[in-house]
């Protein structure tokens, strides 16, 4: 069984690349399809098509889903950030502005670090619908790096 004690230590993309599916079927992100596209210092890319999973009554993408993915960007680029022999990230505050709807397609997720501090990180996240380029979604993210 996948114990993410396998990534402590790991600042290799491709480790945790391929451990993403292992990690995401046990979270929320698993029966979204998620998929981790790419990961290293600066930024962490997100994938996943729109299906009946993530919308909302009204056929459109749920504004939770949106919020929900960029919420496991930011802490998932944050645990790859952090020293997780001595360090656990903690979403502590998410804010998601929806700008733009989209009933089906492909939707990218790119969370880049706007600060990193040594207790927190601060990720801005945008949720982008691939067929048309735009921007459905901004959220801003903070983590804090709790001692374990």
């Amino acid at each position: 069984m996948f114990s993410t004690d396998m990534l402590k230590g790991s600042g290799d993309p491709q480790v945790w690349i391929d451990a993403w599916p292992a990690i995401s079927e046990r979270t929320a992100s698993g029966p979204l399809g998620v998929e981790l596209m790419s990961i290293g210092e600066d930024e962490v890319v997100l994938e996943f098509e729109i299906t009946d999973a993530s919308r909302q009554p009204m056929g459109l993408l749920h504004g939770g889903v949106s919020a929900l993915v960029a919420e496991s960007a930011a802490s998932l680029h944050s645990a790859f950030l952090a020293d997780l022999t001595a360090q656990a990230p903690v979403g502590i505050d998410l804010n998601a502005t929806h700008i733009s709807s989209a009933r089906a397609g492909r939707v990218r997720v790119v969370g880049r670090v706007v600060r990193r501090a040594s207790t927190h990180v601060f990720h801005q996240v945008d949720v982008i619908h691939l067929e048309t380029q735009r921007l459905l979604c901004t959220a801003r993210v903070t983590n804090y790096l709790k001692p374990l």
